[in-house]
């Protein structure tokens, strides 16, 4: 099995979606658990990494789980053993890079 390293790219706003959909706008507005750059590694057990978002975590981990078990997603991806996932909260996504590698 490898480890998966876990890299948040890009954390997003859709403030029109906001102002059409929600009958009241969200305290925080983007998503205040990720900093753009963070990185995680899932070392396998089906464990979510410490400090990783549970309802990201649940989206993800489908993918976490297949790379981990040597998955490639080629040729839709550019790069053998990565994938680009988000969670799916629709007003405020976060996209993260996920890495296969080698356990140290």
């Amino acid at each position: 099995m490898k480890q998966v390293k876990i890299t948040v790219l890009r954390r997003q706003l859709y403030a029109d979606l906001i102002e059409r959909y929600l009958t009241e706008p969200p305290e925080e507005c983007i998503c205040d658990f990720f900093v753009e750059g963070d990185s995680f590694l899932y070392t396998g057990g089906a464990e979510m990494p410490p400090g990783f978002c549970p309802w990201a975590w649940i989206d993800i981990y489908r993918t976490v789980s297949a790379l981990s078990c040597g998955a490639t997603y080629t040729p839709w991806q550019r790069n053998e053993g990565a994938s680009v996932v988000c969670c799916t909260d629709g007003i405020r996504p976060v996209s993260f890079l996920l890495e296969a590698v080698e356990p140290a």
